[in-house]
């Protein structure tokens, strides 16, 4: 049991919150080539991302694991990535135009 659940049930709600991250990063990564702000995708993407990382940490374990690594790699870099974007969430020049300073770094940030 993990959590009040079977370690079955845990698995799909990981793998499903995984999947769902993963679909959401690849609508997003296409919306930065393309220009397009998808505000409310990037929140599920990094939200989903963050959740998928943590339910990680949920399965038994004896010993700290590679994957138990990269999963704390992955949520130092997410919480860098989630304070940068609140921080200067795409400044908005004079004239309506928007900065896209964040565009590359976010893309890259979804292919990891």
């Amino acid at each position: 049991m993990i959590l009040g659940m079977s370690t079955a049930t845990y698995t799909f709600l990981h793998v499903l919150i995984s999947l769902i991250g993963i679909g959401s990063g690849l609508v997003v990564m296409f919306g930065f080539i393309t220009g397009k702000r998808l505000d409310t995708l990037t929140a599920v993407f990094l939200t989903t991302t963050v959740l998928t990382s943590v339910t990680g940490f949920g399965f038994p374990f004896d010993h700290l694991l590679p994957s138990h690594k990269l999963g704390i790699i992955s949520l130092v870099v997410l919480a860098l990535r989630s304070l940068r974007a609140t921080s200067s969430i795409l400044r908005v020049h004079g004239d309506g135009s928007t900065s896209s300073e964040l565009r590359w770094p976010s893309i890259s940030m979804c292919l990891c």
